[in-house]
């Protein structure tokens, strides 16, 4: 199955190679490294090498990572990146991620799409508990995460080697049965 979803201001489709220019022109803002674990990619070549699997795994017939390309369908723009990883299918679980260029943040396009993933994993993927961590310092996508449903179950300490050093990570997961924000 090959989707693309769509919200009322976005379009997610399957990243291909030809998002390659893009994809590194977000991993190497600043503002989106703070808590990113991969830090800032020396070159493009390196996010080559990081996205190629992604990619990849987006050509089988059977996808365990679905990576999307978040674009505003108003100008066609790409604005950030959301995936899905796929658990074991005896758990039927999967961990949701994003990011998204600065200067999306604080309009709603991260709960958009995240909002939109949540429902493509339980309705079509008929998944029971979708997961997601973020640095505890991370404002923004806590505030994300909480407006689709999500719930904080935990924290794992100085689990996010991140640029500024050791950080603690706030887990989140939904389950099928629980309403979505």
């Amino acid at each position: 199955m090959k989707p693309e979803l769509h919200t009322e201001r976005l379009k997610l489709r399957l990243i291909d190679a030809s998002d390659l220019g893009a994809i590194h022109a977000l991993h190497v803002l600043p503002e989106t490294d703070e808590y990113n674990t991969l830090g800032i990619p020396e070159d493009i070549a390196e996010t080559r090498s990081t996205i190629t699997p992604w990619i990849l795994d987006n050509q089988q017939e059977v996808i365990q990572q679905y990576t999307f390309a978040i674009e505003q369908k108003a100008d066609k723009q790409f604005i950030g990146l959301i995936a899905l990883k796929l658990g074991n299918s005896k758990y039927s679980r999967g961990e949701v991620w994003y990011k998204l260029d600065v200067t999306c943040w604080n309009r709603g396009f991260g709960t958009e799409a995240l909002r939109r993933m949540l429902n493509f994993g339980f309705d079509t993927l008929k998944l029971h508990r979708i997961e997601a961590g973020c640095a505890v310092d991370n404002i923004g996508s806590i505030k994300v995460l909480e407006k689709v449903g999500m719930t904080r179950e935990g924290r794992k300490r100085k689990v996010l080697p991140l640029k500024s050093g050791w950080s603690d990570n706030f887990e989140y997961a939904i389950l099928e049965t629980d309403s979505r924000g």
